[in-house]
């Protein structure tokens, strides 16, 4: 026999890791059950669903016949790629079974976080270039929010970038002003 701690166990088996103590709850469900929130560190499911309001009240405004899709399956000549917003002309959306090719798709948006940084500034870029879709967007919210804007020119994006309180003022795909200040998660006013 094997002993961990003070409980035996058979050496046929790993031992089972006792949980860790989290904020005084000894596992997410418990807390979960007990009717607390789970902590919230990631940014960027709400920065998602702000752009994407924004993305489509605009295309509507504009008149625009597109859907604004979140983490679509979308086919490049490399493979499959699931970006975090796309906007695809509306009829090959409503044909989607959830996979989109990317001639339908006329922007998408990647919003980067620490692990995906390197891939969404390098990788899916050159992906989505020779995929040949005509705007790439990068959202990054840390250490501030700031907006790249790419569009497809020679083979690659070429840049604009948009700080926060400064405002996109785009025509392409159509017409929309952000400021990526607004899209970071809202603080309380501190008192």
């Amino acid at each position: 026999m094997l002993t961990v701690g003070r409980q035996p166990c058979s050496s046929a088996a790993p031992p089972t890791p006792r949980p860790a103590l989290e904020s005084g709850w000894t596992k997410p469900s418990d807390r979960q059950s007990a009717g607390a929130p789970a902590p919230r560190t990631d940014a960027r499911p709400e920065a998602s669903r702000r752009l994407a309001a924004l993305l489509e009240a605009a295309a509507d405004a504009a008149g625009a016949p597109v859907e604004i899709l979140e983490a679509i399956n979308l086919v490049v000549p490399d493979g499959l790629l699931i970006p975090d917003i796309a906007v695809c002309d509306a009829d090959a959306a409503a044909d989607a079974d959830p996979t989109v090719p990317a001639h339908d798709v006329l922007l998408v948006v990647e919003i980067a976080s620490p692990s995906t940084r390197v891939t969404d500034r390098k990788m899916k870029p050159a992906l989505y270039a020779a995929a040949g879709i005509a705007h790439y967007w990068r959202l990054e919210l840390e250490p501030a929010p700031r907006l790249y804007l790419g569009e497809l020119e020679n083979g690659g994006y070429l840049d604009r970038l948009v700080q926060a309180t400064e405002t996109t003022a785009v025509e392409r795909p159509f017409p929309i002003d952000i400021d990526p200040g607004a899209l970071a998660r809202r603080r309380a006013p501190e008192q």
